[in-house]
């Protein structure tokens, strides 16, 4: 049995609780600063979490977030940042839906479809930055940057009623038009009141076995990880940096692409103008505070989709509901000072644990030599 690195352990959890400690009190020192009471609107949101519903509206948003966020660790452990997570994801939500909506068939073979187009249009958005880094060299970030944006003008042009978009009748929203009920991913009853978890909320939750053992287990995992920590030094042993670049952006779109699956799916079934967004960016926050981590990935998910469904009720006690995204915001901040803060902190101690071998050995030699 492999023993456990306590030292590691420890310093691996340092960054995230550090950082949300520190978010906490900074978002407490914003209520004091604008006269509101600093620790009522935690117990407010405390106690909405206890309402069954809302424990379904949390699991069905972490488990949107969890993907949104696998996504973005993909590009991480290959020192990529995808910024263009919700581009990716919400062209991908759109051409699903259309297809869907067009065709009719047995309802595995009908979400098998879904899935299979969501993926494909996500891979191939996030390849096009793929590809422009590993032929002309162009930054991913501001590559994916500016493909958000045609993605954000491609899908305005698509939902047109005079192109492929449907105005429902007494309505200004425009739609991809319903899939029919055959393309619905059966969820999880949790009871009249409490609504169901979404099916798909399940599916994400083994997509992170998934990329847990492939990081860990397998040869493109060890390489992936390989490219990402020197390119130099993986291309010296073997490894084709260029086709693991393009490679990990082809996966960490096609991953994208199925964070709106849960909500297309198990809910709304169409793509429309008030389709979730920004989705994308906020698994930039839970990647970071997750350490790209699949089991952390889980717990940050959880924790934003919690700040998210808890706050949306404390305007109605005198309290701003976005008291939750400020401490999102402080969050980010406070992950990127408090790892540094703990990088340092480890870099420290290994030079302090090999001088202290260095000198053991030395004391060793040296009583060896006397002996002798």
């Amino acid at each position: 049995m492999k023993k456990i690195d306590k030292d590691r352990l420890v310093l691996g959890l340092a960054g995230p609780v550090l950082a949300l400690a520190v978010a906490f009190v900074l978002t407490t020192v914003v209520l004091l600063a604008s006269g509101k009471d600093p620790f009522e609107p935690y117990q407010l949101m405390f106690d909405s979490a206890t309402y069954a519903d809302v424990q379904v509206l949390i699991i069905n948003q972490a488990g949107t977030y969890y993907l949104a966020a696998l996504a973005v660790a993909v590009g991480f452990r290959m020192n990529l940042f995808n910024i263009g997570v919700d581009g990716q994801y919400r062209l991908a939500a759109m051409a699903a839906a259309l297809i869907g909506a067009a065709v009719h068939l047995p309802g595995p073979l009908h979400i098998v479809l879904i899935v299979v187009v969501a993926m494909l249009v996500g891979a191939f958005w996030a390849g096009i930055a793929g590809f422009l880094k590993t032929t002309r060299g162009v930054s991913e970030v501001v590559s994916t940057i500016m493909l958000n944006s045609i993605a954000t003008a491609l899908i305005a042009w698509l939902i047109l009623p005079k192109n492929f978009g449907v105005q429902p009748a007494g309505s200004n929203n425009l739609t991809t038009g319903d899939i029919p009920e055959s393309g619905w991913f059966p969820g999880l009853s949790m009871g009249d009141e409490a609504g169901e978890i979404y099916g798909f909320t399940f599916v994400a939750a083994a997509l992170g076995v998934v990329y847990w053992f492939v990081l860990n287990r397998t040869r493109f995992g060890f390489d992936l990880r390989a490219t990402g920590e020197s390119e130099s030094a993986a291309q010296a042993s073997g490894v084709d940096a260029k086709k693991m670049v393009l490679t990990s952006m082809l996966i960490s779109g096609a991953v994208a692409g199925l964070a709106g699956m849960p909500t297309l799916l198990g809910d709304t079934h169409t793509y429309s103008l008030d389709f979730p967004t920004g989705i994308g960016f906020t698994g930039i926050t839970i990647a970071l505070l997750g350490r790209n981590n699949p089991l952390g990935i889980a717990f940050s998910a959880l924790l934003i989709a919690f700040l998210d469904k808890t706050s949306s009720s404390l305007d109605q006690f005198g309290y701003e509901k976005e008291i939750a995204t400020i401490m999102q915001g402080l969050i980010v901040i406070s992950v990127v000072v408090s790892y540094e803060l703990v990088r340092r902190y480890a870099t420290r101690r290994q030079q302090q644990k090999v001088g202290e071998e260095l000198a053991a050995g030395h004391a060793l030699t040296t009583e060896k030599e006397a002996a002798l």
